[in-house]
């Protein structure tokens, strides 16, 4: 009888004195993450694109998701949509002023578990300005690949309006809102 109520109560102080589990640094791994995105051109059809040179960092706390953090720098020169004379229009002060502001960066400011992921708030530092935005981060499955390198990966879809930013040229043919489709994995340190 002793022994049916003691097992609980042993239980529950051994879970409550269990070590907590340390947080993960990951670095991104670019060969395996991107961002793509999609801005409507006179309102007819979509104009798609990536940009192919990101790096960044994350720190993943599974006991404390607010101790967690996310960062993302994306080479703005490396913008590519698959038509040379239009990349160097982009690259142009007409849009990204890749010159006078080469990186576009992301650093979360919050960090909050959701189902399934995290809700991310953070700066979005393009064209010299910066503002906060906030998205469902989702995922976090891992991975060892290849053997000995643990992974994990997480996907988001956000909407931003590029004349908040600044870019506001070409009002009429290029529309304001941009959809941006971003995944990437991280390799454990």
């Amino acid at each position: 009888m002793y022994q049916r109520l003691l097992a609980p109560v042993l239980l529950s102080v051994l879970g409550a004195t269990a070590p907590a589990r340390a947080a993960s640094d990951y670095a991104v791994d670019p060969m395996h993450s991107g961002v793509n995105f999609k801005i409507s051109h006179l309102g007819l059809s979509w104009v798609s694109g990536r940009f192919n040179e990101l790096s960044g960092s994350f720190t993943i706390d599974p006991d404390d998701a607010g101790k967690s953090s996310f960062g993302l720098t994306i080479n703005a020169k490396s913008i590519d949509t698959n038509n040379q004379k239009r990349d160097d229009h982009l690259r142009s002060p007409d849009f990204f002023n890749v010159k006078q502001f080469p990186v576009i960066t992301f650093k979360s400011s919050a960090v909050k578990a959701i189902k399934d992921g995290y809700q991310v708030t953070g700066d979005l530092a393009l064209h010299g300005e910066t503002k906060s935005v906030t998205f469902a981060l989702v995922g976090g499955r891992k991975a060892e690949f290849p053997k000995g390198v643990q992974r994990t990966g997480y996907s988001t879809e956000l909407t931003i309006k590029r004349s908040d930013f600044g870019v506001d040229k070409f009002a009429g043919a290029v529309g304001d809102e941009v959809h941006i489709f971003i995944s990437f994995e991280g390799t454990k340190k």
